[in-house]
């Protein structure tokens, strides 16, 4: 069991210090999914969602929630940012909406979190967008796929 580093010696959450880390280049991917039906898919294909271009939409909510990941989590640092990627992959079996963000960064944290919070966004934002036409689709495995560098070195999710 590894240490639990957000904690002060009185057991009290804090911010880890990061000042002493090497800046090193780092990268994550995540990816989620947004489960609906056959109609709600066919929606987003054709455009016909009243409220705009879906994925359009959701591309740019999860760049803009990676960048304001330290706003929304309480003990992520700010980082400088220097790429974002979200891309989609619509299925039929099942119908869903795949969602995968890549985020890098050169600094002294990684960037797990701000890779998951993208994918979570745009999936809420696809939701929020589908509502009128489906209240029960269900977002689910949001997961991290892989992350490199750092001090626990480079992961990779076993399939």
């Amino acid at each position: 069991m590894h240490e639990l580093t957000h904690f002060n010696r009185d057991g009290r959450a804090r911010m880890v210090n990061v000042t002493d880390k090497t800046a090193t280049r780092r990268r994550a991917v995540a990816t989620g999914g947004i489960y609906m039906a056959p109609e709600t898919l066919a929606h987003i294909k054709n455009g016909t969602i009243k409220k705009g271009d879906v994925l359009a939409v959701a591309q740019v909510a999860g760049i803009q929630a990676a960048k304001c990941t330290w706003e929304l989590i309480p003990m992520c640092h700010p980082l400088p940012l220097t790429g974002i990627d979200i891309t989609f992959a619509l299925s039929e079996e099942p119908c869903m909406v795949e969602i995968q963000a890549t985020v890098t960064c050169t600094g002294t944290t990684g960037v797990e979190m701000e890779a998951l919070t993208a994918v979570s966004a745009a999936a809420l934002t696809i939701y929020d967008m589908c509502k009128a036409v489906q209240k029960d689709m269900r977002i689910t495995d949001i997961r991290l796929l892989e992350k490199s560098a750092g001090k626990s070195g480079d992961y990779k999710m076993k399939e």
